[in-house]
């Protein structure tokens, strides 16, 4: 009896951890949360906005464990309000996006679209899909001369009864982000329901947009 006791218990856990594992897009989670992240991460001392900062250098596809991956980089960084987040992706993951540029507002950082060389110069990239909801997050975000932001339509990816209902979920939830972030949501929804291709947005759409708000870098 003493040794069947722990038995059930180790039963029980694994029994517990083939249910969640067995969830929709469970394995998606753990996978990217603990075996082989989706984007990867450096940290550098770049020039931005006249002034050196330190800088979380992202790049990659936004996963579905990578709000929780990036908090852990931001720790590790040390950064503080006024530092960077200088990021290339072409999407991703809309929930962890969102939740990304919630975060670098809280902290108070800034954003820019961008990969940084061995001299640490900030080159021009491509942030394009949910990558523009992280960069909305920014307190201050730079267009950098080169890069472009993407945008395209949203539709839910999920089996439902009612997609239609799902994507105006979807849309509702974008505008609210991005009225926080002090985007103008109306002009950047329109723009964005135009096609479900990316649509690269021209420095001027984006500044017009309120997207971009120091257009100087």
């Amino acid at each position: 009896m003493s040794a069947l006791i722990p038995l059930l218990v180790i039963l029980g856990v694994v029994i517990q951890a083939y249910r969640e594992l067995s969830e929709p897009g469970a394995w998606d989670y753990w996978s990217d949360r603990y075996f082989s992240p989706s984007m990867t991460s450096s940290v550098a001392d770049v020039d931005l906005g006249g002034r050196r900062v330190q800088a979380l250098v992202l790049h990659g596809k936004i996963g579905a464990a990578s709000a929780s991956w990036f908090r852990e980089r931001l720790d590790e960084a040390r950064l503080k309000a006024g530092d960077a987040v200088v990021i290339s992706s072409l999407g991703g993951d809309v929930g962890q996006s969102l939740i990304m540029g919630e975060v670098i507002r809280a902290r108070g950082l800034v954003t820019a679209v961008g990969t940084v060389d061995t001299s640490s110069r900030i080159r021009p990239a491509s942030c394009a899909s949910a990558c523009v909801f992280v960069f909305a997050g920014g307190k201050t975000r730079f267009g950098v001369e080169g890069s472009r932001l993407g945008i395209h339509r949203f539709t839910s990816r999920t089996a439902s009864a009612d997609p239609l209902a799902d994507a105006q979920r979807v849309t509702g939830t974008i505008l609210g982000y991005l009225t926080k972030m002090g985007i103008s949501s109306s002009v950047f929804v329109e723009a964005m329901s135009r096609t479900g291709d990316i649509r690269w947005l021209s420095k001027q759409e984006a500044v017009t947009m309120n997207l971009i708000t120091d257009p100087s870098k």
